[in-house]
């Protein structure tokens, strides 16, 4: 029997869905040497392909959190989307500020008969 079919053999045919907690605790196996691939994905009834992908997300994450990190600097909750909300938002104020401005410029150089 080749190892293709013993790891879909032991899985059963069903897909298994890994929790976020499961998935953090293959990547510290694996980390800390305490499990190979073929180990980690045998304990939790999976493919060895998604020890390999859960291992590989878990790291580029842990990559994009330390780089996000400043020394000395309390930790920031807003996602990237919040930042890009709240500047869309300040961005809109200005507009409409810019707007309101130039309403009252064109009124008083203009007068308000020219426009009814």
């Amino acid at each position: 029997m080749s190892e293709q079919q013993k790891s879909s053999a032991s899985t059963g045919g069903k897909r298994t869905r890994l929790g976020p907690s499961e998935k953090y605790e293959i990547y510290v196996n694996m980390l800390s040497g305490q499990a190979t691939q073929r180990e980690a994905a045998e304990r939790f009834q999976v493919d060895r392909s998604v020890v390999v992908h859960a291992c590989r997300v878990a790291k580029q994450g842990a990559l994009d959190a330390l780089a996000a990190s400043v020394p000395g600097r309390r930790a920031t909750t807003k996602s990237a989307e919040q930042r890009q909300l709240e500047e869309a938002q300040t961005e809109i104020e200005r507009l409409r500020a810019t707007v309101t401005e130039q309403a009252v410029e064109l009124y008083l150089h203009q007068g308000k008969s020219r426009w009814g």
